[in-house]
């Protein structure tokens, strides 16, 4: 089977990743996982409980087993939580189970979208900003070096990021 079997999207948090997933499970017929939403339904607490509890090391931990997991999955696509390229195995787990891609937006447009979210422990500072751009100097080279194609959705509409997608998709599934 080809590498087509799954799809992974990976990026920043608030750059649409669980909304566009839906969408592109749903195109494709495919079933939908978001990381992020399963570990809450696993442990039966919130994320920020598990940072609050555990740390980011804990959750990091909770995020590897999950990813290691559901990457031997077929015909899924799946919404990675924010920092799952951190870890090195899950980026390999992620490129050898899957066409990985990477949604991008700018820091301006993830603040935005992110402004009124309680439910990001990572941005529970007096500087979202600084924090969120922290954050992307560390992870886009990341991102990059796992996807296989990087997709701005910028000012884009959900459903013009989901047909550029698809688009994709089957252009890559064509070649």
């Amino acid at each position: 089977m080809s590498i087509f079997k799954n799809v992974f999207l990976v990026g920043p948090m608030g750059v649409g990743k669980t909304t566009i997933g839906h969408h592109v499970a749903e195109a494709r017929e495919m079933t939908f996982i978001d990381s992020d939403h399963e570990i809450e339904e696993r442990t039966g607490v919130s994320i920020p409980l598990i940072f609050e509890y555990e740390g980011e090391a804990g959750f990091r931990q909770r995020e590897r087993t999950l990813i290691a997991e559901l990457t031997k999955h077929h015909n899924i696509v799946l919404s990675t939580g924010g920092g799952a390229v951190l870890d090195a195995d899950n980026r390999k787990l992620l490129q050898s189970h899957g066409y990985v891609i990477y949604l991008q937006a700018s820091v301006d447009d993830l603040l935005e979208r992110t402004a009124h979210c309680q439910n990001r422990p990572l941005l529970q500072t007096k500087n979202p900003r600084e924090r969120l751009e922290q954050i992307m100097s560390e992870r886009h080279p990341l991102y990059t070096q796992t996807a296989y194609v990087t997709i701005e959705t910028g000012q884009l509409s959900i459903h013009q990021v989901v047909k550029t997608v698809l688009k994709h998709l089957k252009k890559v599934e064509h070649t």
